[in-house]
């Protein structure tokens, strides 16, 4: 019988004492860290407060997978809100900034799309966030909720939430340093990431669940990205909870 994948990939990039990679890094090779959709228009957001608020602590206790929402559409501010959370730039340079949450080597992998299913201010459709800008990219325009909760394994959560989080990553950016260990690293940037928005949503009275179930090359179509060089690897459906 054939060793499982999954087995063979966590044998073969695991780090072993006087066995590291080797190789002088290629600064010319590097990928640059920031996706843009420039011909794409964009929705300017409120600038996101970052002071205050819930306690972490209470954040933390209150924490709960939500997965029944209400029909009332989200504000923009709290979807500026949590795309700040989630991977907003906290000090600006360059060139990079660092980021609300931490990425193996700063190379910051994941990029952020949103689905907005019903929001004030945002029409639905499909967006990218254009992080050093802190805009969205409009991709799409229309009603892409049913099609979204079909690529999520047909979870209606997903069809039901105000918006939906869709994160992927840009491989080469952490293999590039990384090789092939960098896909442990990436997954564990998305876990950073979606953690952030989940502390946030709590913070804003909103109800979030993520999602790593997903049908790859339905969202990845969706989101019109290859799934080779670029490929959806986690979900975050946020909405007002149903008491």
């Amino acid at each position: 019988m054939d060793e499982p994948v999954g087995d063979i990939f966590q044998q073969q990039t695991k780090y072993r004492r006087g066995d590291l990679p080797r190789g002088r890094l290629r600064w010319s090779d590097k990928p640059p860290v920031y996706k843009r959709y420039l011909d794409a228009p964009q929705i300017p957001l409120s600038r996101p407060v970052v002071t205050g608020g819930m306690p972490l602590w209470d954040a933390l206790r209150r924490r709960r997978s939500v997965r029944n929402y209400r029909p009332e559409p989200l504000r923009e501010a709290e979807l500026s809100q949590l795309l700040w959370a989630a991977q907003g730039i906290t000090r600006p340079g360059r060139p990079y900034g660092y980021r609300t949450a931490p990425s193996a080597g700063a190379l910051y992998p994941v990029e952020t799309y949103l689905l907005v299913n019903q929001a004030e201010g945002i029409d639905e459709g499909l967006y990218h966030y254009a992080v050093e800008e802190h805009v969205l990219e409009q991709l799409r325009a229309g009603d892409f909720a049913l099609e979204a909760a079909r690529a999520a394994l047909d979870q209606v959560l997903i069809a039901r939430a105000g918006a939906v989080f869709i994160w992927t990553a840009v491989f080469a950016r952490s293999k590039w340093k990384y090789r092939q260990r960098a896909y442990r690293y990436i997954y564990l940037d998305a876990g950073h990431i979606a953690q952030n928005v989940a502390l946030a949503a709590v913070a804003l009275g909103l109800g979030s669940c993520q999602v790593a179930a997903l049908y790859d090359d339905e969202m990845n179509a969706l989101l019109g990205v290859d799934g080779v060089e670029e490929s959806a690897i986690y979900l975050t459906a946020v909405g007002r909870v149903r008491e």
